[in-house]
Parts: structure tokens; C-alpha cells; sequence
């Protein structure tokens, strides 16, 4: 499921995680977006349904999230390292998950985005592949 090559106009294919800054910056970078995404989560009422459906303690969540999302965009494939192959839906299935918890969840990434100040190309692009991701967790109607 990792987005590997991108195609910009006139430019040469590269890796999202490249896009994100490659090893000199694509991890830490990774790692802001997931902290400020979680912040976001923890913390704007608009994401007050999603949060409920997480732990209390969101440490373990912010860990999983960043090795998923940098194997995921091309880099250190490190959630498969530790856990194996991501299985996202079945690991997802005890939560319920519709329309409302994956907006919520799509609202904080974007929000997180912004708040980074990522370029809009690659905001847009990021919240293209993740919006398929977080559609595909969806297991119940609504």
C-alpha cells in the first residue's frame, strides 16, 4: 500500500518521502505531521468523536501512525519491521468506524498540514492517498 513514485510536471519520479525532505528530513517531518495531527485529535472539538475512540494515553497511537507513515510514503519501512504487514482494516475492525470518524480523522490531517505549512501540491496530494486510506477503515454505515 506505500504511495512509492510521484510524477510532477516536469519533474523526475520520486518517492513521497523524498517529496517530504528524504533521509535528511522526510522522517522528522513524519514525525511533526503525526504529533501535530495527534495535538489537533487530543485537543479541537471538532475531532471530539474520533478521539473517543482512542486510548486515553495517545503515546502508543503517535508511534504506530509514524512507522506506518514512513513506510507508507516510500522511506524506512519500519511498522513492518516491529509488527509485520500493516493489515490496517483488520486492526481497525474493533473500532466503529463511518463517515463521521474518517471527516474527523481527514479534518486533522489536513488541519495538521496546514499548520506545518506543507507546499499545497504536496498537501493536496497527501490528502488524495490518505483520503482512500481512511475510507477503506470504514466498517460501519455512516
Amino acid at each position: 500500500m506505500a504511495i512509492t513514485e510521484i510524477q510532477e510536471p516536469n519533474a523526475a519520479k520520486q518517492s513521497l518521502f523524498d517529496w517530504l525532505g528524504g533521509a535528511e528530513k522526510g522522517t522528522e517531518t513524519i514525525r511533526q505531521l503525526v504529533e501535530t495531527f495527534y495535538d489537533i485529535m487530543d485537543s479541537d472539538p471538532k475531532a471530539a468523536g474520533l478521539r473517543a475512540i482512542h486510548q486515553p494515553d495517545l503515546t502508543e497511537a503517535r508511534e504506530k501512525l509514524f512507522m506506518f507513515l514512513s513506510g507508507w510514503t516510500g522511506g524506512p519501512q519500519l511498522y513492518i519491521e516491529r509488527y509485520g504487514h500493516p493489515r490496517l482494516r483488520a486492526r481497525h475492525l474493533p473500532f466503529s468506524i463511518g463517515e463521521s470518524e474518517r471527516d474527523q480523522w481527514m479534518y486533522c490531517m489536513i488541519k495538521a498540514m496546514h499548520t506545518l505549512q506543507f507546499e499545497e501540491s504536496l498537501m493536496k496530494h497527501i490528502a488524495n492517498q490518505l483520503y482512500g486510506v481512511a475510507d477503506f477503515m470504514r466498517n460501519r454505515e455512516g
